[in-house]
């Protein structure tokens, strides 16, 4: 086994699950931890606007960029059930047609991002002060979107693989390297969002060139060789099987996400102020917890490879107990903290705090729900179901809060009313997810048992 890989298939499987997602939170984390120095530094030393005008772009940047990240959740499911067959050619196939799709991802969104951003920006209600910068910004982002891509996909076959630590490793390397040069470029050549964009793609590219070499240098069924990448016919059916209804699923979620961008955009700077910086505290608890769901992933997806379907179940339940744990510990840290963590973020609007904290409060505090959902989608995608997750969460998740946008809300045009759709989503779509993972797994085991005693 190649160093650094996990065995998913042999338990116990407790200390394995914590073992593999530890590295997945650090990584994550950092990855925040690294945008936050871009809104921290931003904030301190060009003002509130320009933090502001980079925070505005969060939703719609993950909006442009999900609908392709779900297509790399597509090959690292793919890679990790051929690995737990056991099927050298179906790995190798399949990791030499996920880097040519993570190529093909990323020159269309250079496309969509360069060009349509700004327009973009403003259906979304984008304030006239963050306009400019917000469109600046993005469009530089999006010139190195296809480093993102790559290094996304190739992190997804190591993790499948079994391997979390060197995505953890590369990702730090660029971290620092971002950090560096938005020192340079913010606070020695004052290029305000500009500077943080272009520390943001350098570090981009650097990750993608350390992620590939790892690739090219393993010695199992799942190193790369440059010479033999292109599209093999059904590991691209499955990739995009999988991947496509992920995708739908995350921009959809990325689109209410926008409309309630919107409707916080309504209420002013002040309030856009404090979300953006409630938004980049929470979303280091939200990337903790999304870290299980990967895990949850490629542990079932190698299971169901194997067909140990009594491990799917140990794995399941273990990840979502995990997921439960870490969300409300964390959730409950970050309110208690809620006021001297937003004043990292915001230096000279007081007034945008209180905001901040509601956001905390609504949304942060049961975050648990959330994570908790995630894992549930997380343990059908492993097992190859995509539509059923994909269904359940678009109405469960974008439906509600649409229908709540658009009518509970009018009736209380309170930031305390928009936010709390989020809770009730989440219960709502556990639940029925749940039920759905119940009866898919049933169905799975009762036909391959049925093909097992076929003579």
């Amino acid at each position: 086994m190649t160093k650094n890989n996990l065995n998913m298939c042999e338990g116990p499987f407790l200390k394995k699950l914590i073992l593999y997602t530890i590295p997945i939170i650090l990584t994550g984390v950092l990855q925040l931890a690294f945008n936050a120095a871009d809104l921290i530094i931003v904030g301190q030393f060009c003002g509130s606007t320009s933090m502001a005008a980079v925070g505005a772009t969060s939703s719609l940047t993950t909006l442009i960029v999900n609908f392709f990240m779900g297509i790399s959740i597509g090959s690292g499911v793919a890679v990790a059930q051929a690995l737990g067959s056991g099927r050298e050619k179906a790995i190798h196939n399949t990791v030499h047609t996920a880097i040519p799709t993570a190529l093909v991802s990323g020159a269309i969104l250079t496309v969509v991002g360069v060009f349509f951003s700004e327009q973009m920006l403003v259906l979304m209600g984008t304030p006239e002060a963050e306009l400019p910068l917000s469109a600046l910004y993005m469009r530089i982002y999006f010139c190195g979107i296809t480093a993102s891509m790559v290094y996304n996909f190739g992190a997804s076959i190591l993790r499948a693989a079994g391997d979390t630590k060197s995505p953890l490793y590369y990702l730090t390397a660029a971290g620092f390297l971002n950090v560096a040069l938005n020192t340079v470029f913010v606070i020695g050549f004052h290029l305000d969002v500009a500077g943080v964009a272009l520390a943001t793609v350098s570090s981009q590219i650097l990750s993608a060139i350390l992620v590939l070499v790892a690739l090219t240098k393993r010695t199992d069924a799942c190193r790369l060789n440059l010479k033999k990448i292109r599209f093999y016919k059904e590991p691209l059916k499955k990739i995009l099987r999988i991947g496509i209804p992920s995708g739908i699923q995350s921009s959809l979620f990325a689109i209410t996400n926008v409309m309630i961008q919107s409707t916080v955009n309504s209420f002013g700077s002040v309030m856009l102020k404090g979300n953006s910086a409630a938004g980049s505290v929470g979303g280091f608890v939200y990337t903790a917890m999304h870290s299980v769901y990967q895990t949850a992933v490629n542990f079932v997806g190698q299971n169901m490879g194997a067909r140990r379907f009594d491990n799917i179940r140990k794995v399941s339940y273990q990840c979502l107990g995990l997921v439960a744990i870490l969300g409300l510990a964390l959730g409950a840290l970050v309110n208690l903290l809620a006021e001297p963590l937003l004043r990292i973020y915001i230096t000279d609007s007081p007034e945008s705090i209180p905001y901040g904290m509601i956001r905390l409060l609504y949304m942060v505090l049961p975050y648990f729900l959330c994570g908790m959902m995630d894992v549930t989608t997380g343990m059908l995608r492993g097992m190859g179901a995509s539509l059923a997750p994909m269904t359940i969460s678009i109405l469960g998740v974008c439906g509600i809060r649409i229908v709540w946008t658009y009518t509970i809300f009018p009736l209380i045009p309170t930031p305390e009313c928009l936010y709390i759709a989020y809770p009730i989503s989440w219960i709502i779509t556990l639940t029925t997810q749940f039920i759905s993972y119940k009866i898919i797994f049933k169905k799975q085991k009762l036909q391959y048992e049925k093909r097992s005693s076929q003579p």
